[in-house]
């Protein structure tokens, strides 16, 4: 057996150490938001990837030791909509065997965690986000691309409290002259229950949204109206390099998170590395383009051999991004990949 000390934690060319894996298990959803996967491209023609195409679950499990043993000790299963990923419970199983892994999260957009909250508890799931853009029935249907109920969603929600899942979180997109009016009724309306209600700003990922900075709702606006019906207090972060700026509703129990990628950008304490469902390594969720690791897999190289490939690109990552997003330095002519393929 290889002597891994010396590999774990690798840090990139910032200094920044490999804590977090992103793997998407499913490019496909049974949504069509207008930020993400809108039906005039992924319509019911659009060539999807085909299933042997995608990481089975022994690869994922395969690279994710590897990626543990360079000091990810997160792992977070995401989309396209993962729970569309046919007994996706199996591997979180799997994962939680990890000796290194101490925690296993999931993005969902709720629509299937009614059916599937009790067994993804079962198996070893630690935490859920559901991405949920509004509160309004009409509007949220709208948002979804006709595909949504909210219904739906909402049950979907209670069924993993009621499983014992804590603290839920609520991943809100925020555009303006969208959902903006769904700030403060999205708190009032989980206001008491186990949940984090995280607002994030809209940014520029992929190519598709056809994105403007004055479409954007900048936290410090969300912080300012949510000032004005109830006191905010600050709390710190949970862990080295937390995305959501966090306060907590004076008197309750209700947590709010800001995330503020484009007005407060958080680059330089970036943890993340993102797998797509077809193998492909992305230091950035603004990168265009990703290492291909599942060919690796299927041409026989020795876990070294992958091991040592994947502490090379981490350690070679350069990538900022948001830091960059305005200055001379950002290279504005590549195209980013989507967020639909590794899952935000």
């Amino acid at each position: 057996m290889s002597n891994l000390s010396h590999l774990s934690p690798i840090r990139d060319n910032l200094g920044r150490p490999l804590k977090d894996l992103r793997v998407s298990v499913m490019d496909r959803c049974n949504f069509r938001c207008i930020y993400c996967m809108p039906e005039k491209k992924f319509h019911s023609g659009f060539n999807f990837l085909k299933s042997t195409e995608r990481l089975s679950f022994q690869e994922i499990f395969r690279v994710t030791k590897l990626f543990s043993d360079l000091g990810v000790n997160k792992v977070r299963i995401t989309g396209g909509e993962p729970l569309l990923r046919v007994n996706l419970s199996e591997l979180i199983g799997d994962l939680s065997t990890l000796e290194k892994i101490e925690d296993i999260a999931l993005t969902t957009n709720g629509v299937l965690l009614k059916k599937y909250s009790e067994e993804l508890k079962a198996c070893g799931l630690n935490r859920i986000t559901v991405s949920l853009d509004s509160i309004d029935p009409e509007q949220f249907t709208a948002m979804t691309g006709g595909r949504g109920n909210l219904d739906t969603v909402i049950e979907g929600i209670s069924k993993a409290l009621s499983v014992g899942f804590k603290k839920v979180k609520i991943n809100a997109v925020i555009k303006r002259g969208t959902n903006d009016d769904q700030v403060m009724e999205m708190v009032d309306y989980f206001k008491g229950q186990s949940v984090i209600i995280r607002f994030i700003e809209y940014m520029d990922v992929g190519n598709l949204n056809q994105w403007q900075l004055n479409e954007t709702v900048g936290s410090h606006e969300i912080i300012a109206k949510l000032s004005e019906q109830w006191a905010l207090k600050p709390l710190d972060r949970n862990y080295e390099g937390e995305t959501a700026e966090r306060f907590q509703i004076a008197d309750s129990e209700t947590e709010i998170g800001l995330i503020s990628s484009v007005t407060k950008p958080f680059c330089g304490s970036c943890t993340r590395a993102r797998l797509s469902s077809d193998g492909k390594l992305y230091n950035c969720l603004f990168a265009s383009e990703g290492r291909d690791i599942r060919s690796l897999i299927r041409s026989g190289k020795s876990d070294d051999f992958i091991r040592n490939e994947i502490a090379s690109i981490w350690k070679d990552r350069k990538d900022r991004y948001s830091e960059l997003r305005y200055s001379e330095k950002s290279d504005k002519t590549n195209e980013k990949v989507e967020m639909y393929y590794i899952g935000g």
